[in-house]
């Protein structure tokens, strides 16, 4: 890459930066309503080498991408930038700005293993990165990895215009595996957890359905704007705040005024939430099997109550249907697996037993192709200067 970049840039870089992708462990869909979840980084991470420029003018050379320049004098938000790269930077880079940050401009040429749609975040891995380098550059590391998670989001919602919630970046940004509160998403409580599935006799594989994202920001935000729909029955903002047992109480009111899809949905999240909490306690105390059996029960929660397995109307494709059964025919009652992160495409989830996995690797890419199934180890270093 150092070649590479002085051969773009015209002079070698002066430092080198790593954000690592994500998997979701468990809470499809609770961070957004404030509730918990699982997380981990992983393996597979977006890098940069970074030269500043002199100049006000933020330039990045992406492979496979056009060449993004922002100009630090002009961070508003731009209507023709949405979905792009160039909205994620701007985004990042305006709420440094606001935060004090004395910006510059740089040079950064970057590279990916986090590929696009897999379901591990290379968009929050994107922004942890850029967060990562202002912080280090430009604000004498000030940030905590939490609040450059939050910019990430902030970012990604206002600039991108992707509604997500803040779980992706904040497993980016902090590494390690993490149980993560969102009751108060200004101050999450962020908890490492100390447990190797290795050592449980598992692999973590996650599979790629081979079904593209492309089009689906509609299905994504149906979600989280049904969910909230749910909560304002109760005159609350978000699934968190309202008790279970009145939301049960007053299930025909949210079945007729928001729809029997949102009310299913809010079941979900309810159950979810208080699923993640029990999934914590079991790797706590290394009880493994209760994991996986509360992985499976997961999985069937959100294709049954959230449905975020099929795009609404689809009928002759249902890539992430095929791939969750073909996933449990070759698990044969052993392990887990479930939709992983947003659902709809990308990817799966599995747990697959160690004297299973090459035989559960090679049965998958018989079906979905040659390296659709991924084996994954955790990383434990979020956003970071590499030395």
């Amino acid at each position: 890459m150092e070649q590479e970049f002085s051969r773009i840039f015209g002079r070698a870089p002066q430092a080198v930066f790593s954000a690592p992708g994500r998997t979701e462990l468990s809470g499809n869909h609770t961070d957004h309503q404030h509730g918990c979840v699982l997380a981990a980084a992983v393996n597979l991470e977006t890098t940069a080498c970074v030269a500043r420029n002199g100049m006000d003018v933020i330039r990045v050379a992406s492979a496979g991408y056009a060449p993004v320049e922002i100009d630090l004098r002009d961070l508003d938000a731009r209507e023709d930038e949405k979905n792009t790269t160039a909205a994620l930077i701007r985004g990042v880079a305006a709420e440094f700005a606001r935060r004090g940050a004395a910006l510059q401009g740089f040079d950064a040429l970057v590279r990916s293993t986090v590929l696009p749609g897999s379901g591990l975040s290379s968009s929050a891995a994107f922004e942890v990165l850029i967060g990562t380098i202002l912080n280090e550059l430009f604000f004498d590391k000030a940030l905590t990895a939490v609040e450059i998670a939050q910019i990430g989001q902030y970012a990604e919602n206002v600039y991108f215009g992707k509604p997500c919630g803040l779980m992706d970046q904040t497993a980016s940004s902090v590494g390690g595996m993490v149980f993560i509160d969102f009751k108060d998403p200004a101050e999450p409580v962020v908890e490492k957890l100390e447990f190797d599935f290795a050592s449980a006799g598992h692999a973590l594989c996650i599979i790629d359905s081979g079904a593209d994202h492309a089009d689906l920001t509609g299905e994504y935000a149906a979600i989280p704007n049904e969910m909230c729909a749910a909560a304002r029955v109760f005159g609350k903002d978000v699934l968190r705040d309202v008790p279970e047992d009145e939301f049960y109480e007053r299930l025909p009111d949210v079945r007729t005024q928001c729809g029997d899809r949102a009310a299913l949905r809010a079941i979900h999240f309810f159950e979810e939430n208080r699923r993640v909490q029990a999934q914590a306690a079991a790797l706590r105390t290394g009880d493994f099997a209760e994991f996986l059996r509360l992985v499976n029960e997961s999985g069937r929660s959100s294709w049954m109550y959230l449905q975020n397995i099929t795009p609404l109307a689809a009928a002759a494709h249902q890539e992430m249907a095929v791939t969750l059964a073909l996933c449990e025919k070759l698990l044969r009652g052993r392990g887990a697996c479930r939709v992983h992160g947003g659902g709809f495409a990308g990817t799966a989830q599995a747990f697959v037993p160690a004297d299973l996995l090459a035989e559960f690797k090679t049965g998958v890419e018989a079906v979905l192709g040659a390296g659709s199934c991924h084996v994954l180890s955790i990383r434990q270093t979020g956003g970071v200067r590499v030395e």
